[in-house]
């Protein structure tokens, strides 16, 4: 059936996203929070979960991970940036970096 087939990529998804981000602190700490936007009570939380544990978190129907960007604006301005290439991975990070800089300034002001 086409659902369960969507929901076995779904699960597939989580866990190879849960190792990843379990990887990215284990070898960046700093940087990893940075890129993911967590804090450090969760990430202190995902690196102490077993293999079993993250297997059940997988488990869901839902995806743990999502694009982070506001608008469509947002993506269509790193996808059709006529800057050398060289140049875009610095523009999406900056781009990136502001998208929760601004999440974190609006959160604190309201």
């Amino acid at each position: 059936m086409q659902m369960d087939s969507v929901l076995d990529d779904i699960q597939d998804l989580n866990l190879s996203y849960l190792l990843l981000v379990q990887r990215l602190l284990s070898e960046d700490r700093a940087t990893a929070m940075f890129r993911l936007k967590m804090d450090d009570a969760m990430a202190d939380l995902i690196l102490s979960l077993s293999g079993k544990q993250l297997g059940r978190l997988a488990r869901t129907n839902q995806l743990l991970c999502r694009l982070n960007f506001d608008d469509a604006t947002q993506l269509e301005q790193l996808t059709s940036n006529p800057r050398d290439q060289g140049l875009a991975s610095s523009h999406a990070a900056l781009l990136m970096s502001t998208i929760g800089a601004g999440a974190a300034i609006a959160d604190a002001r309201g």
